[in-house]
């Protein structure tokens, strides 16, 4: 969220930049753009709602800047935009919402529902992963939303790895942005992963949230790569762009996951996940920053 409280939970109304910065930005996007590749690249499209409306422009967009993917493409209708332009949709929905998530019994059979709804229409797509959260506290301890989390897990990843399909928990910030979610540390959810013992469910450890929780970003990274499957970047503070006004330093981060690549410990996706000060101009400095 950033601090005008722009979040993905509601629409973009406007964005700062907007048409004229995509304008702008055209000549340079309009030619497909050669990167090295070493981190696979996608974005969200949340947070480029106001600047591109239309779907298909966006993803011509995304693709000629050297983007391989988009994330959390949530409505099918727009599956097969991605495929038109051969990005792949890097994350999309599961079961559950940031409040209502796997930590509370009560929404088990819903949640269940939606995972043997979402994971076989994924597979189907060939989409590597499906979205979930733990879900607000609400007074329950770590141990009891672990064994609750667990009880659904259990039964989800079977799905899961039948289909080959990886179910991502997202590691989200409860001091700023999402004051009483509880997987909002990464030792959390590495234990979480651990009891659930299987690897069909990792975390989508989100650099800004977990900046803002913990820091020591790639050195936690690098511990815990086993119980990662998925990043999303954003800078901080605000939730804007990855330039020199918020203080995570990127090059250096990219350059740990793409070491991690080269190990053989990580073959997954960096989603941009930031609420872009100039339009598409935003994401292609982010592109070429993340390309190490």
């Amino acid at each position: 969220m950033s601090e005008n409280k722009i979040t993905r939970r509601t629409a973009i109304a406007s964005m700062a930049g907007g048409f004229a910065a995509v304008a702008a930005s055209a000549g340079s996007a309009s030619e497909e753009k050669k990167l090295k590749g070493r981190i696979k690249q996608s974005v969200s499209r949340w947070c480029y709602g106001g600047v591109i409306e239309d779907w298909d422009e966006f993803a011509k967009q995304c693709a000629a800047m050297g983007l391989v993917g988009i994330d959390l493409v949530h409505d099918p209708k727009h599956w097969d935009i991605c495929k038109k332009y051969n990005l792949v949709a890097t994350m999309v929905s599961g079961a559950g919402s940031i409040g209502d998530g796997l930590n509370d019994k009560k929404f088990h059979a819903q949640c269940m529902e939606q995972f043997k709804k979402n994971i076989p229409a994924a597979a189907k797509y060939g989409w590597p992963n499906v979205i979930t959260f733990s879900g607000e506290r609400r007074g329950k301890t770590d141990y009891e939303a672990w064994d609750n989390c667990c009880e659904i897990l259990k039964e989800a990843v079977k799905i899961a790895e039948d289909h080959d399909i990886t179910i991502c928990m997202e590691l989200l910030n409860s001091k700023v942005d999402h004051r009483d979610y509880q997987c909002d540390r990464t030792l959390w959810g590495v234990e979480l992963c651990k009891r659930v013992d299987s690897p069909r469910f990792k975390l989508l450890y989100d650099i800004y949230h977990m900046q803002i929780m913990e820091g020591d970003v790639i050195r936690t990274i690098r511990q815990n790569i086993d119980y990662i499957g998925h990043f999303h970047t954003g800078g901080n503070p605000g939730r804007n762009d990855l330039d020199n006004s918020q203080e995570l330093y990127y090059p250096a981060i990219m350059q740990a996951i793409a070491q991690l690549q080269d190990q053989g410990k990580y073959d997954g996706y960096v989603a941009h996940e930031f609420v872009p000060k100039k339009g598409m101009q935003s994401l292609q400095e982010a592109v070429a920053l993340c390309d190490v």
